[in-house]
C-alpha cells in the first residue's frame, strides 16, 4: 500500500513544499528513509511508532519505506513526524484518504504517547504553503497563533489522535481568524531616565529617525548604555511588511511565541560571542544575531572588546543588509536589515580625557586598543557621539521637559513619515538606506550645504562611502526640522557626529 501526505520544508527562511511517501510492502519488518534525512528525521522512526501505538492505533509489522520529495534536498527537523506518522495510519487502511491529503500539509512533532509538540519555522511554511494553494495548514496548538499570521487558516491539534479522528470524520482541530500582532512585554524605561548627555540624546534622536548606526563613546558609567538601551523606546513599531520579516526570523531560531512581532528586536550580544554566533552559519547554516536583530537593533556594547574577526565580519551586513552563507551543497540568504548601536571606552581603562580621573593606559595600549575598530568599520557608522562624565549637578537635577520618550518619539514619527512620502514605500523607508543613485536628487541639497559638504571633505579627508552617510544624516537632521531642504546647518550638525579619531585622542 502506497500513501501521499504533503509536508513543509525549510531552506534558509523560506519553506519549500515536501512530499511524504510511505510504501507498506511484505517483508521482514524494517523502516527506512530515504530523501537526504538528517539524524533528527531518522530517529523519527522511534518517535512515530511508539506515538502510533500510544495513541491506540495499531503500527504495521511489515517493510515501510519513506521517501522524503524532493530527494535531492537535504530534509532537517522533527516536523516530518507528523505527516509520516499519518502516511503510517493511511497506508495501513487505518485512516481513510478520501481526498484529504491533497488538501492539507501537516508539521508537527511527535512525543512518545502522541501528543503534539512545537516546532520552529512554521510561519515561514505557513507562507510556502498559502503560496502553493493548500486549503489548510495543520499544525501544534502552540503554533497555531503564528500560522494564522499570514491568513491561511491554520488548523490546530494536541495529539496525534484528535488530527486522525478528524481526518476520519468523528472530530473538529483548533481553527480560528487570523492572528494580531502580539502584545509583547513593555519596557518601563525612559529617555528622561538618562540625565545631561543633551548631545548623546540629540545623537539618539538622528539615529531613531533616520535608522543610521551609532557609536556612543565615553568613559565607564556615563550613561552610553543606557542610552543605547532606551533607542527602541523611541522607534516607531513594526510595520506589517517588516513584522513579518523579523518574525520568520525568530520563529526559524524557535522564539516566534504568539503571532506577529510587534515592538523592533533588541539584540545585545556579549563581547566574547564567535563570528559564526554574530553573523551566521556553522554546521546547521543558521541566522545569526545580526538576522535576529533584522528591523530592530543590533546593540554591541563594549565593542573594542570584541573579536576582530568577528567585526569585520560585520562590514558586509552592515553594507548589504544580508548575510550569504555559503556550504558544498547549497547557498543559504539571510536578511540582516539591522540598526547598529556600538558603546566604547576611549582606552583599556576607561578614564581617557576624564575631567578628573587619571588614565594610566600607555601609548601602546591605547594604540592597540583604538586599533581594533578598523577605518571601514567606522566608516559604515554614521553617527559618532561623546559621552561626557556626568557631574553630580546634572545627576541631581530634574529631566528636561522635552526628553521623554514620548516627545523624542513624536519627533521621530514625524520624521519617518516625511521620509515615507519620499520613498513612497512602508518598510525600511528611512534615510539610511537611500541608494547612491538617488541620494543627491532626494536630500535637495542647496549652495550652501553643498559648499559646507565640500569644505568637511576637505578638512577630514572623507572617504566616497562617508560623503554618502554624512549627506543622509544630514537629511534626516532636515526632516526632523521639517526642512525640504538639506541647508548648512544641516550638513555643518551632520560633521559634529562625524570623526570617532577626534573623540578619543
Amino acid at each position: 500500500m502506497l500513501s501521499r501526505i504533503y509536508s513543509l520544508g525549510i531552506r534558509g527562511v523560506a519553506g519549500y513544499p515536501v512530499l511524504v511517501e510511505l510504501d507498506l510492502a511484505n517483508g521482514l519488518p524494517g523502516f527506512t528513509t530515504v530523501g537526504l534525512p538528517d539524524s533528527a528525521v531518522r530517529e523519527s522512526r522511534e518517535r512515530v511508532a511508539s506515538a502510533v501505538r500510544n495513541s491506540g492505533f495499531r503500527f504495521p509489522q511489515r517493510r515501510i519505506t519513506v521517501n522524503l520529495a524532493p530527494a535531492q534536498s537535504r530534509k532537517e527537523g522533527t516536523h516530518f513526524d507528523l505527516p509520516i506518522a499519518l502516511a503510517v495510519l493511511s497506508a495501513s487502511g487505518q485512516v481513510p484518504s478520501d481526498g484529504w491529503p491533497a488538501r492539507y500539509c501537516f508539521v508537527g512533532e511527535l512525543a512518545l504517547d502522541g501528543r503534539l509538540r512545537p516546532v520552529p519555522g512554521v510561519l515561514s511554511m505557513a507562507m510556502r504553503a498559502k503560496a502553493e494553494g493548500f486549503s489548510a495548514i495543520v499544525v501544534p496548538e502552540e503554533n497555531a497563533a503564528e500560522a494564522r499570521s499570514v491568513g491561511l487558516p491554520a488548523l490546530s491539534a494536541g495529539s496525534l489522535r484528535q488530527i486522525a479522528e478528524f481526518l476520519s470524520g468523528r472530530g473538529e482541530l483548533g481553527g480560528g481568524a487570523e492572528a494580531a500582532p502580539r502584545a509583547d512585554a513593555q519596557t518601563a524605561e525612559d529617555l528622561s531616565d538618562v540625565k545631561g548627555q543633551e548631545q548623546a540624546k540629540r545623537a539618539l534622536e538622528i539615529a531613531a529617525a533616520g535608522g543610521h548606526n551609532l557609536l556612543l563613546i565615553g568613559p565607564p558609567g556615563a550613561g552610553k548604555s543606557m542610552l543605547a538601551r532606551r533607542l527602541i523606546t523611541i522607534l516607531p513599531e513594526l510595520s506589517a511588511g517588516e513584522a513579518v520579516e523579523a518574525t520568520r526570523i525568530h520563529s526559524l531560531c524557535g522564539r516566534a511565541g504568539d503571532g506577529l512581532l510587534k515592538r523592533r528586536p533588541f539584540r545585545s550580544p556579549h563581547h566574547s560571542c564567535s563570528a559564526i554566533s554574530l553573523i551566521g552559519g556553522g554546521p546547521a547554516a543558521r541566522p545569526g544575531e545580526v538576522s535576529l536583530a533584522h528591523g530592530g537593533v543590533l546593540f554591541l556594547d563594549e565593542l573594542a572588546e570584541f573579536n576582530r574577526s568577528s567585526l569585520e565580519a560585520l562590514r558586509q551586513p552592515l553594507e548589504d543588509h544580508r548575510v550569504v552563507v555559503a556550504r558544498a551543497r547549497e547557498t543559504l540568504e539571510y536578511p540582516a536589515r539591522f540598526q547598529l548601536i556600538a558603546a566604547t571606552n576611549p582606552c583599556p581603562c576607561g578614564w581617557r580625557g576624564h575631567p578628573t580621573r587619571e588614565c594610566r593606559c600607555t601609548p601602546k595600549r591605547i594604540e592597540l586598543y583604538v586599533s581594533r575598530l578598523s577605518g571601514p568599520l567606522l566608516d559604515r557608522v554614521d553617527l559618532h557621539a561623546h559621552v561626557a562624565a556626568l557631574d553630580f549637578k546634572e545627576w541631581e537635577g530634574p529631566a528636561r521637559e522635552g526628553d521623554s520618550s514620548q516627545r523624542a518619539r513624536e519627533r521621530v514619527l514625524a520624521a519617518r513619515e516625511r521620509q515615507r512620502e519620499r520613498f513612497q514605500r512602508e518598510d525600511f523607508a528611512v534615510n539610511a538606506y537611500l541608494p547612491p543613485r538617488d541620494l543627491r536628487s532626494a536630500c535637495g541639497l542647496d549652495a550652501a550645504g553643498l559648499e559646507a559638504l565640500e569644505a568637511a571633505s576637505r578638512k577630514y579627508d572623507l572617504t566616497a562611502r562617508s560623503l554618502d552617510r554624512l549627506l543622509r544624516v544630514a537629511r534626516t537632521i532636515a526632516d526632523l526640522a521639517g526642512s525640504p531642504w538639506v541647508r548648512r546647518e544641516h550638513v555643518a550638525e551632520a560633521v559634529q557626529f562625524r570623526g570617532f579619531e577626534r573623540m578619543v585622542n
